[in-house]
């Protein structure tokens, strides 16, 4: 696993990616459409999380691009569970610490040999490069 696993650069490009191309156009239409920029996007980050990458074998489009994904750690493709495991429990262990959590995941991926993060250990996944 630790040999073919994403590290943090590549992870952070994905997520820039994810916010140019799918953050961004969904802050302006939530903006000048409903006037409501931070529900209707919090709402779509969880579900575009949640679910692309349980229909779209680990992807989302970010993760496409740079060419990694999300499996579970015995190499199989995620499912919902996994996935409401991964997004919206670790989202909420991420909201309980304040956003300590994510600056461990952060250094957890930085510093771990396999680069997973609390939300993998959650979920029992881990991000890969394509084969």
């Amino acid at each position: 696993m630790s040999e073919n696993s994403a590290g943090f650069r590549v992870r952070l490009a994905a997520l820039f990616f994810d916010w140019l191309l799918i953050g961004l156009p969904i802050t302006f239409i939530a903006y000048y459409i409903f006037n409501e920029q931070s529900f209707l996007l919090n709402e779509f980050e969880v579900i575009y999380g949640t679910l692309l990458p349980v229909f779209w074998k680990g992807y989302t489009v970010g993760k496409k691009i740079v060419g990694i994904r999300i499996v579970k750690i015995d190499g199989t493709n995620v499912h919902l569970g996994t996935m409401v495991l991964r997004v919206i429990v670790a989202g909420i262990v991420y909201g309980l610490t304040l956003g300590i959590g994510i600056i461990v995941s952060i250094f957890m991926v930085l510093l771990r040999e396999d680069n997973r993060s609390i939300h993998d250990f959650v979920a029992n996944t881990y991000v890969t490069y394509d084969n």
